[in-house]
């Protein structure tokens, strides 16, 4: 697209569809086009034309041609929301009561009954003539390649190069070739080849037994059925789904500054490599990732939440709104990337620069998330029927022990701390906390968490006194409450919940952030306040998200604020479970037989969490808060309303903004995973090109926009996609297709005439040589020392020893176990943080999206792999397989090595100096200079 064509692109000349005249009959409906003509007409002539008519057109806004008023003015917020008379532009400009922006600026207002039936034709639809048409011609349109119908095209026919082509693929390769003065290599030799099929498609070596059996299979489908057996092998989803989590942020901890675990994200690592090695249709599986709760899957949608989390939430409002919606950037822009290869995020300040994309799209698509929150839910898939009614029956056991652990609350006598030496007050307990200060005028009182006794807080009543004794808090009396943030996904803990007046569990607020939050309660006027009472559960049953440290502020009727309580003048927090230290006050057969209750409680709670499989996969608002676009990306900066939607260069989802969530994220996976949509086939074609070529057709596989590459092949990036979308969407049978080319098989040799022309292979003239990731180094030493563990699922394994404080630290491992010993895509992940060995080898983290991995060449890498701990603690597990396998002869342990190694026995040369070498050095540091050689580091 040139700088033409993007000037066009936002600048088209639109067709002028002129407004009819009113008709004489009166329209007796308002969402007929004529109410619009017989009644809206007259008035915008009226009040609005002299300065947004045919003559003048203030603000580039036009009220007298249909194209016009669904256009809107230059600021791009439109005129009208159809359905929704109280957000649109048009009617909070003529209501007004400032008198810098209340319409018409000059002359009569529009009267009540006018704004009425404006009101009254915008709720109805504002329907008028041409309307559709007009909506047509403002839809942006482009020529860029990507965003093009997917076509297959002919297969092209290469003369010089016949021979080599023997699939649809090789011959588009070879019409790029001939064009280019390039020839094929040979093809590679078959100890080669299946050394690099494996390496490719699984991430470690063949065994000798595998590479013997190859070179002795003499059938012509050899090498096809060896392509069938790694494609079949669970070893091909563990490898691939590594190359997913790459491109979805994957990791195991928060990141920020806490960077706490997340013990239970591993079950949608699991559902990718299960998806995987299923071979899922790609259209169900992009499905499952967006709207996975609706189709049965609830661990898909950890892709959803998989990114940084920043848990650290704070008392200022401003900076809580910046941080939900980089928390909607996140899962807006890593959808776009993953799926579309769009970079969406340019969009969230202004149009895109570059791409088809509004500003507008953006706040559609994050419209589609709203509902979305990190956090944790029970996966219904992991439930059988006989595993629900062992729910039911263990939570049935556990509400009879609370009943009969509240018989002994009811008569066991107060709970009494004592004060300290240093006169502080009484410690938190869960059932009632009492605040008292001298009387203090205000508007607003909130209250702010910085810690609880465990996950989020929790609170059931905030009451607020004035110096006549009311409660002030009450919503009944007209006081609003607000807060940082509330778990979504449970009737009893609403907000709304927290000055009602009802007391206990079962009227509760929660926040959506473990250990802090805030509330604030504004008062319909100022009032002077004395006191503060407030509850995590009056009745005492749930004790185990009490806030511990906190502090209370009053909000003056101007903008300053004062603390009037705190928790810093209190002893400290006795425990979980405080108000049972009662038992202790009764008779010991009494107090025995409670503190036997609180144990079966306890133990009945701890089997029904464990049977309920709560993972890592988000949580969810059945009735998202609206969504407006942001003027520069500004939070308080809030503009028009926006309803849920794809991007409007490739079309629309049809939804308002009254949506329910479910719906929303189905329809936006239906829209992404449909077969017209020109960008995501593609995207996935070249993905699965980019990881066994080292490099993309197009060489930004997240990126398919102006300022991404260009495909090299176009033709046969239109061919795959198509062949793909075909064949059921299935991933393997592409694979299968690029395989078996005679592109893949390949020699890597090189030639230096060739090299002139092409130097970095990506007219695929060769099989362009590369050194393989960090995870897949670590799992071939392990493969080839004997030492791995290929145990699947379940939770992952640490390289990192963990220090769990209020800030979670990392510290890499020196020494390694056998349950260390698993395939590195088990790995729990750290963001800002990286092992001790495999981290140098740019190995991603998490903390963004890694759509293509850097390959750096560093002192550290070699250092590592020669003098590091677990490379020592390989060569001698190594040595002792040698050994042991091999025996005493230097010869058929330098043997037995190469074959591990390289899958292949050594010539002449390299036989002699082994023997030397492990005579004058020893077995193990043999072992250990082959860890280190290229030929092991790198797939050929």
């Amino acid at each position: 697209m040139n700088a033409a064509t993007r000037t066009a692109f936002w600048t088209a000349s639109l067709p002028l569809l002129l407004l009819p005249s009113p008709s004489p009959a009166a329209a007796t409906a308002p969402s007929d086009p004529a109410f619009f003509d017989a009644k809206i007409r007259p008035i915008l002539e009226e009040h609005c034309f002299d300065c947004h008519g045919p003559e003048k057109q203030k603000n580039k806004l036009r009220f007298d041609t249909t194209v016009g008023v669904v256009r809107g003015g230059e600021s791009g917020e439109p005129l009208l929301h159809a359905g929704l008379s109280a957000e649109s532009y048009i009617i909070k400009r003529v209501t007004s009561k400032n008198p810098k922006d209340v319409m018409p600026p000059k002359g009569e207002k529009l009267s009540t009954e006018e704004i009425d039936l404006i009101r009254t034709w915008i709720d109805a639809g504002a329907m008028m003539h041409g309307k559709e048409q007009a909506q047509a011609s403002l839809r942006i349109t482009t020529d860029h390649w990507s965003f093009q119908p997917v076509k297959p095209p002919a297969i092209p026919e290469a003369a010089s190069l016949k021979a080599f082509a023997r699939s649809e693929i090789d011959a588009f390769v070879a019409q790029k070739l001939e064009a280019k003065a390039l020839s094929p290599s040979p093809a590679a030799d078959r100890a080669t080849l299946i050394r690099r099929l494996y390496l490719v498609m699984h991430g470690m070596p063949p065994t000798p037994e595998e590479v013997h059996a190859f070179l002795h299979d003499t059938a012509p489908d050899a090498y096809a059925r060896l392509v069938d057996r790694v494609l079949d092998s669970p070893r091909y989803g563990e490898r691939w789904a590594r190359h997913w989590m790459d491109v979805v942020r994957y990791a195991d901890t928060d990141g920020f500054e806490r960077n706490k675990e997340r013990k239970t994200a591993y079950p949608y690592r699991d559902y990718i490599i299960e998806s995987l090695n299923a071979d899922k249709p790609y259209s169900q599986f992009l499905k499952e990732q967006l709207a996975g709760d609706s189709l049965g899957v609830d661990a898909a949608t950890g892709f959803l939440v998989a990114g940084p989390f920043d848990s650290v939430k704070s008392s200022d409002k401003n900076l809580t709104l910046m941080q939900r919606q980089d928390e909607l950037a996140d899962i807006v822009n890593t959808t776009g990337t993953a799926f579309l290869g769009l970079t969406m995020g340019c969009a969230r300040c202004h149009n895109h620069k570059f791409d088809p994309i509004l500003q507008k799209d953006y706040y559609a698509m994050q419209a589609v998330f709203a509902g979305v929150h990190p956090g944790e839910r029970p996966l219904r898939e992991k439930g059988t029927p006989e595993t629900a009614l062992k729910l039911a029956e263990l939570k049935a056991r556990e509400d009879e022990k609370n009943r009969e652990l509240d018989a002994y609350r009811k008569i066991a006598p107060p709970f009494k701390p004592v004060a300290s030496s240093g006169g502080k007050r009484p410690p938190v307990t869960a059932s009632l906390n009492e605040e008292s200060f001298a009387p203090v005028e205000a508007i607003a009182v909130r209250f702010t968490i910085e810690a609880t006794s465990g996950s989020e807080p929790c609170i059931d009543e905030i009451e607020v006194f004035d110096t006549s004794g009311k409660n002030v808090a009450l919503a009944s009396e007209g006081a609003k409450a607000s807060a940082s943030g509330t778990l979504p996904g449970y009737a009893i803990h609403k907000l709304e919940h927290v000055n009602d007046g009802q007391f206990g569990n079962e009227h509760s607020w929660i926040s959506n952030t473990k250990g802090s939050g805030w509330i604030q309660i504004d008062f319909p006027s100022p009032a002077q306040i004395k006191g503060v009472r407030w509850s995590r559960a009056r009745d005492g049953r749930h004790l185990d998200r009490v806030p511990i440290q906190y502090k209370i502020e009053a909000v003056a009727p101007g903008s300053g604020s004062r603390k009037i309580a705190s928790s810093e003048d209190r002893q400290p927090f006795v425990g979980k479970r405080p108000a049972d230290a009662t038992f202790a006050n009764l008779p010991p057969a009494e107090a025995a037989a409670a503190e036997k209750l609180k144990k079966e409680a306890a133990d009945l709670k701890a089997k029904i969490s464990e049977l309920s499989h709560v993972s890592w996969v988000g949580r969810f608002d059945e009735r998202p808060a609206p969504t407006h676009r942001l003027y520069r990306g500004e939070p308080t900066q809030e503009r028009e309303l926006v309803a849920p939607d794809a991007l409007s260069v490739l079309g629309t989802l049809g939804l308002d903004a009254q949506t329910p969530d479910k719906l929303r994220r189905l329809k936006i996976a239906d829209w992404i995973a449909s077969a017209e949509n020109p960008l995501t086939s593609r995207v996935l074609v070249n993905r699965l090109w980019h990881y066994i070529f080292g490099t993309g057709i197009v060489d930004t596989p997240s990126d398919f926009g102006l300022n991404g590459g260009r495909p090299t092949h176009p033709e046969l990036l239109d061919w795959l996609a198509a062949d793909f979308m075909s064949h059921g969407w299935s991933i393997k049978h592409t694979l299968r297709r690029i395989l078996l080319s005679a592109t893949f098989q390949q020699s890597s040799a090189p030639n230096d005439g060739a090299a002139r022309i092409d130097a970095d292979g990506r007219f695929l003239w060769r099989y362009t040589p590369r050194r393989l990731e960090a995870e897949a180094i670590r799992d071939s030493m392990l493969t080839v020392s004997g030492a791995m563990d290929l145990k699947m699922g379940g939770p992952g394994f640490y390289l990192m020893d963990v220090v769990n404080e209020n800030v979670s630290h990392y510290f890499p491992k020196e020494k390694y176990e056998a349950s260390d010993f698993r395939r590195m895509v088990y790995l729990v992940r750290i963001r800002a943080a990286q092992d001790g060995v495999f981290g140098a080898f740019d190995c991603p983290d998490g903390g963004s999206v890694m759509a293509r991995r850097s390959r750096s060449n560093t002192p550290l890498q070699a250092l590592n792999l020669f003098n590091s701990s677990f490379v020592t603690q390989q060569s001698e597990l190594l040595s002792d397989r040698l050994l042991k396998q091999a025996g005493l002869s230097p010869a058929a342990q330098a043997s037995l090595a190469f074959r591990l190694f390289y899958g292949r026995t050594p010539d002449a040369f390299e036989e002699k100096n082994s023997i030397a070498f492990i005579g004058a050095h020893g077995l193990q540091s043999f072992a250990r200079s082959l860890f280190n050689t290229s030929e092991f580091l790198f797939v050929f």
